[in-house]
């Protein structure tokens, strides 16, 4: 098991930050899907009575997902896979700002896997020590990860110059480009603290496996929180009710959108030996 934290700080508020992430999510499910793989919606209602961290709220919104992912994974992952085993079931409870989202594979990989992403959204600049509550064995297994969306390098296959957080400047906001020091200066800001716990249970590959997991997540942190900055003028404004509009529209659209075209990738599938690049 590899246990990391990952603290990804914004120019915004924490209120600003969930509707932003909810729009961005929404936008970018659209750009994985076609031809057969992609995103498939199959819950998206409130639930309640559900807590899942100390001091947080018991109710929220709940999503069940299914993620056809045949083509997007590395070509070592689909040579131990068989034909229809790389598709992958979300299950996530959104009680904003605490969410965890849970990972796995139960049609092949069955209890050998398990992703677990329990993310809390703070008005602080990722100096908070435990905000998860983590037990002290838990705590020593625990590494800490800053994602800075301006400065970390990325591949250059992910570069788009849209969401260039040193380019871009909002025009409803007046906030970006965003300089050297900006998680400093910004106001507002808040932080993702997102504890990420991977297990993977097959003998020979579980460290391999594990550490590609992690270097996957790192990479989609950063992309998609770039795409989330510098679309804030496309949902700045924008009201919860529009959101769930929005999200309504968008699982029809995936709907008919995953069984037709070509296949589609925001980003490119990772290999091991990809080197980062300087955006």
């Amino acid at each position: 098991m590899i246990i990391k934290e990952y603290r990804i700080v914004m120019p915004m508020s924490v209120e600003e930050y969930q509707i932003g992430q909810l729009y961005a999510v929404a936008e970018a499910s659209k750009g994985e899907t076609g031809g057969g793989e992609g995103v498939q919606v199959l819950q998206n209602e409130p639930y309640e009575n559900f807590p899942l961290l100390d001091g947080q709220p018991d109710r929220g919104q709940f999503t069940h997902k299914t993620y056809y992912l045949q083509s997007k994974v590395p070509s070592w992952v689909r040579t131990i896979a068989p034909k229809g085993s790389l598709e992958f079931t979300e299950k996530a409870w959104n009680a904003y700002p605490y969410c965890k989202t849970e990972f796995s594979n139960p049609s092949y990989m069955k209890e050998a896997f398990l992703l677990t992403v329990e993310s809390l959204h703070l008005p602080d600049r990722g100096n908070s020590y435990n905000v998860h509550q983590l037990s002290p064995d838990k705590l020593k297994k625990r590494d800490v990860v800053f994602v800075d969306i301006a400065n970390d390098k990325i591949s250059s296959k992910d570069y788009k110059l849209q969401y260039d957080p040193q380019k871009f400047r909002s025009t409803k906001t007046g906030r970006g480009p965003l300089g050297s020091d900006w998680q400093a200066s910004a106001t507002p800001v808040m932080c993702c603290y997102k504890l990420v716990t991977v297990e993977f249970k097959w003998t020979g590959l579980q460290n391999k496996v594990e550490n590609f997991i992690h270097k996957a997540e790192k990479r989609l942190f950063t992309n998609f929180h770039r795409q989330v900055f510098c679309s804030i003028d496309h949902w700045y404004g924008l009201t919860m009710q529009d959101i769930r509009e929005l999200e309504e529209h968008t699982r029809k659209e995936l709907d008919v959108q995953r069984m037709s075209g070509n296949v589609r990738s925001s980003f490119q599938a990772i290999d091991d030996g990809e080197s980062g690049a300087s955006a």
